[in-house]
Order: structure tokens, then sequence, then C-alpha cells
């Protein structure tokens, strides 16, 4: 049950956040202190605030009904999510400036890689009975 609300909690976090983004990439000039100079640019923002983060959401939403897709969705995520943080505290090193944007990512980066593998590591230790073909 814990493992199915973390997914649900995921896809409700990422989901949303990549579909406003979307539609409303210029958003992030204000939060994430991010802005396009041309359309390029914007599409750029779309697609990866947009369409990555939103089928990020989509995976784990799948995989709360796919009891078959839980063990990859989870190290999805976890690589997914290890990535964007490991990414975001080496910029905070070379770049020396914490914003609250950027904190809080780091945290909720950082704290669902380490529940995805949480998760996949109790997934592999009790893996589900299948019931024999004939």
């Amino acid at each position: 049950m814990a493992l199915q609300i973390f997914l649900v909690l995921s896809a409700l976090i990422w989901l949303p956040y990549g579909i406003y983004c979307f539609f409303v990439p210029e958003s992030l000039a204000g939060s994430a202190g991010l802005g396009a100079m041309t359309a390029t640019g914007t599409t750029e923002l779309r697609a990866m605030y947009g369409g990555l983060q939103a089928a990020i959401g989509v995976m784990a939403a799948i995989a709360v009904f796919r009891e078959s897709l839980r063990r990859p969705a989870l190290v999805s995520l976890a690589f997914l999510t290890l990535g964007l943080g490991a990414g975001r505290l080496l910029g905070l090193a070379l770049d020396g400036e914490v914003t609250s944007y950027t904190g809080g990512a780091v945290v909720f980066e950082f704290a669902s890689a380490a529940a995805a593998i949480w998760f996949h590591s109790r997934e592999v230790a009790a893996p589900s009975i299948q019931p024999r073909a004939s």
C-alpha cells in the first residue's frame, strides 16, 4: 500500500507540473529564473519541463495500476531523480547560489530517489507470487 501511495504522489506532483510547464513555460522565469529568448528556447522549456516531467508522472500513474511495471518505474524514478538531484547539487557547488526553488528541488529529488530505491529493494526482496502456467 505504501508503494502505491508513493507512486500516486509521484504522479500527482510530476504530471500536473509538467502539463503546467508545457502550457505556461514563461512561469519558469519567476520560479526557476529560466526564460526563453527564442521560439527554440520556448520549445526546449516545453520539452524538458513539460513533456519530460509529465511523462514521469504518467509512468508513475500507470505503475499504480500495472503491478508488472512497478519495478521498472521505481528504477526509472530512482535514476531520473538521482540524476536531477546530483546535477542540481553540483550546479549549486559550481554556481554558489541556493534559492528556495533550487533548495526545495534538491530535497525533493533526493528524497524521491531514496524512496524509489527503498521501495525497489523491498519489491526485489519480496517478489510477488505468480501463478504457474499449466
